[in-house]
């Protein structure tokens, strides 16, 4: 019964297949406000879980516009080649971040992030 309205990122965790496609299961996280952090509510859902995010270290890179699945494929094949064969992440997953409303026409910010292992 009680309303958090959205967060930003919203946060989708993307599982890439062999050839840099992703597969269709996809996890979608949001941010829990900070006043509801030490309590959350719990969820009438299901399938609707609460995790707790531990402190990461990441590979970002960040680009505008209405992100589409597609693009967030391209844009982690540019961070992918931009790290080269040296820097080591995670490889089965990465997160695709988008943290605007969808009624924001201009300036959006999207990123790619890849979690340094």
């Amino acid at each position: 019964g009680v309303g958090m309205g959205m967060t930003a990122p919203v946060s989708i965790t993307a599982f890439p297949a062999e050839d840099g496609s992703l597969q269709q299961k996809v996890k979608v996280s949001l941010r829990i406000p900070s006043q509801f952090q030490a309590n959350p509510p719990c969820p009438s859902d299901e399938s609707i879980k609460i995790e707790e995010r531990q402190g990461m270290t990441i590979y970002s890179t960040q680009f505008g516009g209405y992100a589409k699945e597609t693009d967030y494929v391209s844009y982690a094949a540019k961070l992918k080649a931009a790290l080269g064969s040296e820097a080591a992440y995670r490889k089965d997953f990465y997160f695709c971040n988008g943290y605007d409303p969808p009624m924001k026409p201009y300036g959006r910010r999207n990123e790619v992030w890849f979690v340094k292992e």
